[in-house]
């Protein structure tokens, strides 16, 4: 009876964890807010959890033009982040916990290149490629939203 119980017990683990696997393989939905940039609004996703900031934006196809992921962190610390399994280019945001745009990086889909705040922060945004640059925002430019509380 033990070792049917143990088989049964070993049959679930399987499974579970084979259904994780699968779970990470597919593309997160998280809730999201509404922040701005300027005259510009953006639809952010909120990743806050270790599970959902690891996954981020993997396995997108594609995002709407003002759409993008906030990254919020507990404590502000130097932030690096990498393309692994990212399908998309995106443009990065680093910001600080008054909202200012610390720095700006570049990512390419699908490489392990590290990308790195300048200075340690709470939140980073990760956006489609090139939005930041099309729409003014630089460092030092104001972010808005319920992180700022502005």
């Amino acid at each position: 009876m033990t070792q049917i119980k143990f088989k049964a017990l070993a049959a679930l683990l399987l499974s579970l964890a084979a259904g994780l696997g699968v779970a990470q393989d597919h593309a997160q939905q998280l809730p999201s807010i509404q922040l701005g940039a300027g005259m510009h609004l953006i639809q952010a996703e909120v990743a806050q959890t270790d599970e959902q900031r690891a996954i981020g934006l993997m396995h997108r196809p594609s995002m709407p033009a003002n759409n993008g992921m906030l990254f919020i962190f507990d404590q502000p610390q130097p932030q690096c982040f990498w393309m692994k399994n990212t399908l998309l280019p995106l443009s990065i945001a680093f910001i600080a916990d008054d909202g200012t745009v610390v720095n700006i990086e570049e990512m390419k889909p699908q490489t392990l290149d590290s990308h790195c705040s300048l200075k340690p922060v709470r939140y980073a945004l990760e956006m489609n490629t090139g939005w930041f640059a099309k729409k003014g925002i630089k460092p030092g430019s104001k972010l808005r939203g319920k992180p700022w509380s502005q």
